[in-house]
Order: structure tokens, then sequence, then C-alpha cells
């Protein structure tokens, strides 16, 4: 008998209900003796959700904020004597780090064994007894695609060169074509997007994925694979005109819709009138929260704390590691555009006393406020006030990945009917008495994407979708930063991006572990 470990967690944050881990060891738990009943799925779904969470919060680099330094509005930054190791993604140059053969092995891994839960659930769908409720076993199968879908999605982008794993499997196989994943995530996220319940949006707390959220995910995914890899429908299965009816249908059933401030949707831009993390804008969050520890508890934000200021810390923001913002983000947005006050820390512009300069790599003086750590007004960190011990790994602001706001934009690019009232809703909301009106172009839109999620982890995937050549002349640039205090160069070069392709590095050892099956990436 093939026994499998069986992954049991309860997430305070994710609203599945309570749980509680049974005194039966593991160990005697197998694949055929474990998933029987509807409890036991509950479980295995819960372990899914856990593994995303674990993946995309505590695991390696953080891939949203590796996603802002590739980008044009951050900088590696970090402290000024540091490793090396966000420089060689920032400037798609392992040069810059030489030793760093595995920038993103612990991802890589994470992502995996996400993916190894998915899988296993999928496949015992059938040796459960659903009493009856097909409605319980779609719902359940959907979200578990859901998950799968997103997983494979980040991994894509991040890597274009990944093994393709639909069933539970150990095996050594090499890498798929691009378009065999987009292929599978399609898949799923349509099967999804058709059997979950349509739930209007509630007040109530969040965390379960809907049908909006599949709906919402299937239009950033034909968005990004059909632009990037100039294609026309997404991998055979989803045209535009499909995707535009997905998103239409999120604006006209979901119930969600834009909060009146910007800036309510961020804790650190807000304080006292923060949103909350079930605001009606937010469409699919991965949740988090402050009870991280060295001791195999790994729900934490474990990301967020390279966004803060470095070792510094001024009410309400808190400290961190410094990756910095750069300059030109900031004077990207008009002076009345709401969104700037809400979206960057600005040290002078905030009459910030922040003496730490000696201590930072690349410092530019802006820092984001969207996901900033946070202390209360003694300057105590907000993880250790609600009573965690480790500040850093416990940081518990969700990560958004998809607003109410991308659905109007991404139906507005679509060309819907309503293009210029979802464009004007966004720009009305950030501008307020000040608002004039745009035509709906496209560079209008990108423009607006990009003032609109800035520092979200959206923007560096929307240039690398309008092509490899938009996205290297809009990130490189050489400037002066502050390093230690120093005045230095800092160069990106559009060659190095064109080169990788905007991919980064496939971890050396997993293509050792493979004997060289995986094949590594080009300018790596």
């Amino acid at each position: 008998m093939k026994n499998t470990f069986i992954y049991i967690f309860c997430l305070s944050l994710l609203s599945l209900g309570s749980c509680s881990l049974e005194t039966e060891p593991l160990t005697q738990q197998t694949d055929t003796n474990f998933y029987k009943t509807t409890e036991d799925a509950y479980s295995a779904l819960v372990g899914c959700y856990d593994g995303m969470q674990v993946a995309t919060g505590a695991s390696g680099k953080g891939v949203p904020v590796a996603s802002e330094i590739m980008s044009d509005d951050c900088f590696g930054g970090t402290g000024a004597s540091d490793k090396y190791d966000w420089a060689a993604i920032d400037e798609f140059d392992i040069s810059r780090a030489p030793a760093e053969v595995d920038l993103f092995n612990d991802n890589w891994k994470a992502y995996y064994k996400a993916i190894y839960r998915c899988n296993i659930f999928l496949s015992k769908m059938d040796q459960i007894d659903w009493e009856g409720d097909t409605v319980l076993r779609n719902t359940y199968e959907s979200e578990t695609k859901f998950i799968r879908a997103y997983l494979y999605f980040e991994m894509v982008r991040l890597w274009g060169n990944i093994p393709l794993l639909t069933v539970p499997s150990t095996d050594n196989i090499p890498q798929a074509a691009p378009e065999e994943v987009y292929k599978v995530i399609a898949q799923d996220l349509v099967f999804a997007a058709d059997n979950l319940p349509s739930t209007a949006y509630t007040a109530s707390p969040g965390g379960r994925i809907t049908k909006w959220a599949a709906k919402s995910l299937l239009g950033r995914v034909y968005l990004y694979y059909t632009g990037y890899y100039g294609k026309t429908d997404l991998a055979g299965i989803v045209t535009k005109a499909q995707a535009l009816v997905h998103l239409e249908d999120v604006i006209s059933s979901s119930g969600h819709g834009l909060v009146d401030d910007f800036s309510t949707l961020w804790p650190a831009a807000s304080v006292d009138k923060y949103a909350g993390e079930s605001n009606k804008e937010f469409i699919f969050s991965i949740k988090y929260t402050y009870t991280s520890d060295y001791n195999g508890n790994t729900d934490g934000n474990h990301w967020m704390v390279m966004f803060g200021m470095r070792e510094f810390s001024s009410y309400p923001y808190g400290r961190g590691w410094g990756v910095t913002v750069n300059s030109k983000l900031y004077d990207a947005y008009n002076a009345n555009d709401t969104r700037r006050t809400a979206t960057i820390i600005g040290i002078e512009e905030e009459d910030i006393e922040f003496d730490k300069i000696n201590n930072q790599r690349e410092y530019t003086g802006y820092y984001n406020k969207k996901y900033s750590p946070m202390v209360d007004k003694d300057g105590k960190d907000l993880p250790l006030v609600l009573g965690s011990q480790f500040w850093d790994i416990s940081q518990f602001q969700d990560y958004v990945v998809l607003r109410y706001a991308d659905v109007l934009l991404m139906a507005a690019e679509l060309g819907s009917g309503s293009a210029q009232s979802y464009f004007d809703q966004v720009r009305q909301r950030a501008y307020k008495a000040n608002f004039a009106s745009l035509p709906v172009t496209q560079d209008n839109i990108m423009n607006e994407r990009h003032l609109e999620f800035a520092l979200e982890g959206v923007r560096y995937w929307d240039l690398l979708r309008q092509g490899i050549g938009k996205a290297s002349s809009t990130i490189a640039e050489t400037t002066t930063l502050l390093s230690g205090g120093v005045s230095g160069t800092k160069t990106i070069s559009a060659a190095k991006i064109q080169e990788t392709k905007g991919l980064q590095q496939i971890p050396n050892t997993q293509i050792t572990l493979s004997g060289n099956v995986l094949k590594q990436n080009a300018g790596w």
C-alpha cells in the first residue's frame, strides 16, 4: 500500500470554519483510509490553501517583492552590507552575485509541494463519499483547481519553462512548453468559473475562493498569455470575447465594487480608516496571520518585511529590510492624484527623520506604503503587540491578488461597450473633485494601471505582456544612488532583460537533481 503524507492545517484567518488535528499519528493515515468522508475532504482542501499560503508568503524570495524589484518601480535596495542576490534579480544579471546559483530554489520547492497537495486531492475525488452533495464536491474541486491554476500561473510567469504535473508524481520530467501549462491553467479556471456558486459579495469575513475570483483571474491570464506570447486566444481554451464575458459578469453580478477612498485599502495609509481585509473591492486575497514562528508555524506574511524602511520605524510605518521605491514612480503621479500619498512613503515629504541612510543600499527617499510593516504609537511592531515573538516573519497583512478596479480596467482594455465608464470610475476615485476625463486608449489604460496598481506586484507583468522590447526599454536605466551613504552608479541594462526574455533563473540545484533533464533559462 502506498503511504501518502496527509497535510492538515488550521488557518486562523482562512474562513473555512474551525478544525483540529486528530490524535491518530499521521503515519497511520494512508491514501486509502483517509480520503473517505467530507470531513477528510475539508481537511485536504485546507491543506491546499495552506500550501498556496506557504508558497506565496513564507518560502524563498517572495514573488510579490521580486515582481516589484524586476519592474521599473523598485530597486533591490536592502542593507549596505548585504549580499547582492536582490541586485542580481533587479538587474537580470547573475554576475552581480555569481555565488547565488539558487535564487528561487525555496520558491520552487514550495510551489511544487503545493501543486502536489492539489494533485493528490483532485485524484481522490471519486474515492470520497460526498453523501450525494454534488454542489459540495464541485465547490471543493473548483477551489483546488483555482489554487493549482494560480500556482502554475505564478511559476510559468517567473520561469517560463517548468515541469507540468497534473497527477501526483515524483517523476523526473522535462519542462513543458508554456502553452501546455497555460492550457491547464485555463481549463482549471474555466471549471472553477462554471462550478463555483454564484453568491454575491457580502461583508462577512472572506478567505474562500469564489466564482468571481476565477473569472477575474481568467481575465488576467488571458491578457498576459496573449500579450507575452503574441497569441489571439488563451491556449485554445478562452477567446477574447469569452474573457470579456467573464469580466462583465463580475462587474454586473458579483456585488463587488470600488471603495470610496483609495487610501482605505491599505492599513498603513489609512490606520483608523482602514476598510478591512474583506472589503468589497478585494476579490481574491491570500490570507496571513501573526502566528509564524521557527517551530513550523508558517502562517505569516514573511516577505512584507522586505518593503519596510531599513531598520527604522516611524509611526505608523514599521522597520524592515529596505527595498526602495524608484523616485520616478513618485514623480509619475499628478499632484492631484490621491493615490500617490496612499502608495508611497516619502521620507522628506512626510518629514520623517530617517537616520539609517548609511545602513541602506540604493537609497531613494521612498518606500512602499501599501505593504509597509506597522508599529503602534509607542513604536512597537504590531505582530509583537498581538502576541507574536517574531516581528519579521509574523507580518499579517493579506496579499491582495485581485481588486475590482483591476476588473474594470481589464474589461475596458478588452473592448467593453462600457469601457469609458469603467475607465472613468477608477480615475474619478483617484482625482475626486479634480477629475477630468481622458479617452480610453491602450496607452491611457496602461498608464492608469501603473498608477492604480503600483507596488502591488502587477506592474512588471503588465510591462512584460506589452513585449520584451517595451519592458526592457522602460525598466532599463542608469542613475546615481546612495549606498551606505556613498554615491554610486546603478545600471539596469535593456540587453540583459532581453537576453533573459524577462524570465528568472531556474534553480541550479533543481537542474542538478534532475540529472540535467531541466534546462537553464537563457542569460542565467
